[in-house]
């Protein structure tokens, strides 16, 4: 049993109080009442907004915002199993401050030791607007979620100090229990969605199945921290009432990788084919010039092949994810959405091909 809330309503004044004074927040205030409602669509953790009531009015925050285990077993059981709730505890414990990027600051993160048992709490930073996957971004949202791509990786690229952090060694025997899982998530998937996904996709998504050892025994280089999950659903644009550009949020998936796996996702499954199909050269110059800057330099032509390659990821993630969390409507658009972007830059660009050679 955790020591620690692990839902909105078992959270109490006097616990919270100790908290937020612990984290530097409030001095010699109390928190006197607690309300909350739901926010977000995440289908692997579940997000609340807490409304405070203070002894002393103005002594702190009005709201902050809170992530717990999903409600759903089956989301949480996968949750547990392969380590997302302790990988985002981790995260805003002992790597975004080393970070550039832009993530809430964390109040409060602890785990248990079973893996499934996790609080999270964050400043809000609302108002804001919540990036939507499925109705795509402007230019300027996805010029904005590029930058914070670099923000991440140009500080941990070859960064050894980071990147021999023990608990983001990848895990073998996970590794294997995915590709041993992979065949089976690719048949849900087919009978889920083979009357609505487009054909060509479909062909797609059963090439990557069949060559799953050439994707899941991948060896590449660990270069940098990736997001692993970079996309709009876990964004938010405008945030603070427009005092910031944008935020990144859902770090459960983070990984030792290359920063190009985040980018292809991104614009492969992100943002939907038809802003990446008129914009994908810019983006990349882009993500270039911030890396560049930032002190890793790169063209376009030294990414290229990587880019490609990884904007598989989007496609795997969309047939594992589908498979092994809570089926809702929203969540078969997404992953719908998912599959259609991330297989159209596949089928644009050759990307199994590249894969396989």
């Amino acid at each position: 049993m955790a020591d620690f809330p692990t839902h909105p309503d078992a959270i109490t004044p006097g616990w919270l109080t100790d908290r937020l004074r612990a984290a530097s927040v409030i001095d010699d205030a109390r928190v006197e009442e607690i309300s909350w409602v739901p926010i977000g669509t995440g289908q692997v953790g579940d997000s609340a907004r807490l409304t405070l009531t203070f002894d002393k009015p103005g002594a702190g925050p009005a709201t902050i915002a809170g992530k717990f285990p999903a409600a759903d077993e089956t989301s949480r059981q996968t949750a547990g199993a392969f380590g997302l709730y302790a990988k985002e505890v981790g995260f805003y414990r002992e790597i975004c401050p080393k970070l550039g990027v832009r993530a809430p600051q964390a109040l409060v993160a602890e785990v248990a030791d079973n893996g499934v048992d996790f609080i999270l709490l964050f400043e809000d930073l609302g108002p804001a607007r919540g990036g939507n996957q499925l109705a795509s971004c402007s230019a300027a949202d996805a010029r904005a979620g590029v930058k914070q791509a670099a923000a991440i990786h140009a500080p941990s690229w070859d960064n050894a100090a980071l990147l021999e952090t023990p608990w983001l060694q990848p895990s073998p025997i996970q590794s294997e229990q995915v590709k041993a899982l992979y065949p089976n998530a690719q048949a849900i998937f087919r009978e889920r969605y083979a009357d609505t996904l487009e054909p060509e996709y479909m062909a797609i998504c059963e090439e990557l199945a069949e060559a799953g050892e050439h994707w899941f025994g991948r060896q590449a280089p660990v270069r940098s921290i990736v997001h692993g999950d970079f996309r709009l659903d876990n964004m938010l644009f405008d945030i603070k009432g427009g005092a910031e550009e944008i935020a990144v949020l859902d770090w459960q998936t983070i990984a030792l990788g290359n920063g190009l796996t985040d980018i292809g996702y991104f614009l492969g499954t992100g943002i939907g084919e038809a802003l990446r199909r008129e914009h994908e050269g810019e983006l990349l110059d882009l993500y270039c010039a911030e890396m560049t800057a930032r002190g890793v330099p790169m063209t376009r032509d030294s990414i290229w092949d990587d880019y490609v390659i990884g904007a598989i990821h989007g496609i795997s993630t969309a047939v594992f994810s589908a498979a092994y969390v809570e089926r809702t409507p929203r969540g078969d658009e997404n992953f719908l959405s998912m599959a259609r972007g991330g297989c159209g830059l596949a089928l644009q660009h050759g990307s199994l091909a590249k894969l396989k050679g």
